[in-house]
């Protein structure tokens, strides 16, 4: 808990390149491979590997990740050498990997194996309390400028949906915190879907 926990979105990654950011690859194994490189699993040594969008993991990548996680072992591109990894897992998605399983685009076993406890973040929407809680929190994040909200800027963020959940508050904050001249953030601050009544 002390280290520094390693990230990989698996959404942002080409597939083709995706083997080898979790992975490593040993010098020459694809063009391009100038250097060796350890992977994401083995930066995480002693620490925790968090795979963001887990969900979007190509379906031909899976089998290799299943077998890293079950076997606490990865082979690097290019090499023959199976090498031992400790580590702590954490997975994130936005889809219902399930319906991905019925689906045919996530393996069955991948699905079990990372479901040993499963966390359920509602939607934003269904967590109308957190809304201000955390625009405030977004706001704070600039000490620079130290603005706030007005009550009509608070009541439109809890009027809204906010189907793009978290990143979409914190993209509408940034927005009014940079429209706004003065320390108050304004209706009119917002985008304009956020403050349609």
């Amino acid at each position: 808990r002390n280290r520094t926990m390693i990230t990989i979105n698996c959404a942002a990654i080409p597939a083709t390149l995706l083997a080898s950011e979790l992975f490593g690859h040993e010098k020459g194994a694809f063009t391009g491979a100038l250097t060796k490189r350890p992977g994401r699993f083995r930066e995480a040594e002693g620490s925790t590997l968090f795979l963001d969008e887990i969900g979007d993991m190509p379906l031909e990548l899976q089998p290799a990740l299943l077998r890293a996680i079950e076997a606490n072992r990865i082979t690097p591109l290019g090499s023959d050498r199976e090498i031992e990894v400790d580590y702590r897992l954490l997975a994130a998605t936005n889809r219902s990997l399930l319906n991905e399983v019925e689906a045919g685009h996530f393996r069955q076993d991948l699905y079990y194996r990372l479901n040993v406890i499963a966390i359920e973040i509602p939607p934003l929407r269904e967590r109308v309390d957190d809304i201000l809680p955390l625009a405030r929190h977004f706001l704070a994040q600039q000490k620079t400028d130290n603005k706030r909200l007005s009550r009509a800027a608070a009541q439109s963020l809890e009027a809204y949906r906010w189907p793009g959940n978290v990143r979409e508050l914190a993209n509408a904050i940034e927005r009014a915190r940079l429209l706004s001249q003065t320390a108050v953030i304004l209706p009119e601050h917002l985008p304009p879907v956020v403050r349609a009544p």
